[in-house]
């Protein structure tokens, strides 16, 4: 069955709460109440918070372990690349450490959707983009890891097979371009209902424009998605992680991919960039909305704080 369309476009852990004494005064019964929940995105549903949770916080409380759990993934040692947009001010999207580049598309510091206190929104219009653009990357072994926390309002339903991409990371080799955290909208086919699947991909280089999406792997909007990717050089081999979880099927290698039947060889990856580039021309809906936070590069497995 085919799993891309090679179509036209724009130049292109599990949750450990602590024991807890019985409850025996209503004062402790309200600190108890008012306690932060467990977060963590590793363990998948059973780490988004219980039934005590407040239904108007949940969605922003998937997979978030809030200010804290931000500050504890950039101060892990020998990252590459770590931004939890804590620091900076709301209003346009600015830093030393990165730049931005769009079109059709604003990047913000926005409070809508934070995991701690503030994220990166970004808004296009139509095929447009908005990218966080990461330079001088200098991965020292095999192995580069990554972590994105995404929040998308709504993803493309129309035209069939339009494609986009969040992460994207690029170097020194043939011209690929890798995009571990990106998807593809697929109409019904049997009894498989039409909607976006997510699915690594890649253009620019010999295997040509691809996106290996897969069913197994439905792109959710309207919620906080943690997402993990794996390159490793040697065998041109990406590996995904959704919320904590492995997704074998969204893997990739030399010779398993979804290009042209030739070897797939990953680049010398020195810059990255996180966003929102969806492809084609007038898709439904006009406006994408989109927010990322706790983003992150480094040797070893960075998992879903």
């Amino acid at each position: 069955m085919t799993r891309h369309a090679l179509l036209p476009h724009a130049p292109c852990r599990p949750c450990l709460r602590p024991a807890v004494a019985p409850i025996t005064t209503a004062g402790a019964l309200l600190a108890a109440l008012l306690a932060p929940g467990c977060g963590g995105g590793g363990a998948g549903a059973d780490a988004r918070g219980g039934i005590d949770a407040d239904p108007s916080a949940v969605a922003d409380a998937s997979m978030g372990g809030g200010a804290d759990a931000a500050g504890a993934l950039c101060a892990g040692a020998g990252l590459l690349f770590c931004e939890d947009f804590e620091q900076l001010p709301l209003g346009p999207a600015s830093s030393t450490t990165w730049r931005t580049e769009a079109s059709a598309g604003e990047l913000s510091i926005d409070a809508t959707h934070a995991r701690g206190a503030r994220a990166l929104r970004v808004t296009t219009t139509g095929n447009g983009r908005g990218r966080l653009l990461v330079d001088g990357l200098a991965p020292a072994g095999d192995a580069l890891f990554g972590v994105a926390h995404l929040w998308v309002t709504a993803f493309p339903t129309a035209p069939a097979y339009a494609h986009f991409t969040l992460v994207e990371l690029a170097g020194a080799g043939d011209g690929t371009l890798v995009r571990p955290v990106g998807g593809q909208q697929a109409p019904a086919s049997g009894a498989d209902p039409t909607g976006a699947f997510w699915g690594v991909g890649s253009d620019g280089g010999p295997t040509g424009d691809w996106t290996d999406w897969r069913r197994s792997a439905p792109a959710q909007a309207g919620r906080w998605v943690c997402v993990e990717f794996e390159l490793v050089s040697s065998t041109a081999e990406v590996h995904v992680w959704l919320d904590g979880e492995a997704q074998p099927d969204l893997d990739v290698s030399r010779t398993r991919h979804g290009g042209n039947p030739v070897d797939l060889v990953l680049p010398a990856v020195d810059r990255a960039w996180f966003g929102w580039w969806l492809y084609q021309a007038n898709p439904t809906p006009g406006t994408f909305e989109v927010w990322l936070d706790d983003l992150a590069l480094g040797p070893t497995r960075l998992g879903c704080q």
